[in-house]
C-alpha cells in the first residue's frame, strides 16, 4: 500500500521519490488521494494568499504552483490532443501527432484557454476553496483511472502499462475516493460533481473509441483536465451551490 502510494506521487507530481515504488496500475490505486492533496495545498495557498492579494493574482498563483507541481502532466495530454484530434485524420497520423513532444497552434491555443476558464474559475469561486480544489483533483485523477479501465489501451504507451498492471478492485477504489472527496463539498454539489464527472468519462470513452480504438496516456491526461475545469466551473456556480 505504501509503495502504491508512494508511486501515485511519483506518477503525479515532481516530488523526487527515493524508495521503491508500485507499477503504475498499482499506484492508481491512490491518484485520487494524490490529486487531493495536491489541490488542497493550492487551496490554502489561494485562501491566504487572496487575503492579501486580489483574487485573481492569487488565483494565478495556485494554477501556477499547481502546473510546477504537476509538471503540467495533463496540460501536456490536453495540448497533444488539440493538436492531433483534427477533423478526417486517420488513426495513425493522430498517435504520431501525440507522439511528438512539439506544441502546435491548436495545442497553444488550447492551453491559453484552459488557464484563461481556470483562472477566472479560480477567481469567481463561490465555495471553500481547500475541499473544492481536493475534490476538482481528486475527481479528475479518478475520472482518468476510471478511463483506462473501461477503454483499451491504443498502442503500448502509457496507457498501455497502466490498463496491464491495474485491477478491477484498484479501479473501483480509486473511483469512491473520487465521490467521497465530491460529497466533502455537500450533497447537492456532490451529486453534479459526480455526475458531471462520469459524463466527461463516457463521452471521452465514446469519442477516443470511435477516432483511435483506444485511450493514449495523453487521452488520459485530456479527460483529466476536462474533468478538472468542469468540477471548477460548478463551483463557481451559485445556483447549483444555493
Amino acid at each position: 500500500m505504501i509503495r502504491a502510494l508512494l508511486g501515485a506521487i511519483q506518477f503525479l507530481t515532481v516530488i523526487p521519490v527515493r524508495a521503491r515504488t508500485a507499477a503504475p496500475g498499482k499506484a492508481a490505486a491512490f491518484f485520487p488521494l494524490a490529486g487531493a492533496s495536491i489541490g488542497a495545498v493550492a487551496g490554502v495557498l489561494f485562501d491566504q494568499t487572496r487575503a492579501l492579494l486580489p483574487a485573481g493574482l492569487a488565483a494565478l498563483l495556485a494554477i501556477a504552483f499547481l502546473a510546477l507541481i504537476t509538471g503540467g502532466l495533463h496540460e501536456d495530454g490536453f495540448a497533444d490532443c488539440a493538436d492531433a484530434f483534427r477533423a478526417g485524420r486517420p488513426r495513425d497520423r493522430i498517435l504520431a501527432i501525440m507522439k511528438d513532444s512539439r506544441v502546435g497552434a491548436h495545442g497553444a491555443l488550447a492551453l491559453c484557454l484552459s488557464i484563461l476558464i481556470r483562472w477566472q474559475a479560480l477567481s469567481a469561486l463561490a465555495v471553500d476553496p481547500v475541499p473544492a480544489l481536493a475534490a476538482a483533483h481528486g475527481l479528475s485523477r479518478a475520472a482518468a483511472v476510471a478511463l483506462a479501465w473501461i477503454t483499451p489501451p491504443a498502442g503500448e504507451g502509457l496507457a498501455f502499462a497502466l490498463s496491464k498492471t491495474m485491477s478491477t478492485p484498484v479501479a473501483l477504489f480509486a473511483m469512491v475516493q473520487g465521490i467521497l472527496l465530491a460529497a466533502w463539498c455537500g450533497g447537492r454539489l456532490a451529486v453534479l460533481l459526480v455526475a458531471g464527472t462520469a459524463l466527461v468519462v463516457l463521452l471521452a470513452h465514446r469519442y477516443f473509441m470511435r477516432r483511435i480504438g483506444g485511450v493514449t496516456g495523453d487521452c488520459l491526461g485530456a479527460a483529466a483536465h476536462l474533468a478538472e475545469i468542469f468540477c471548477l466551473l460548478v463551483f463557481t456556480c451559485r445556483t447549483c451551490i444555493s
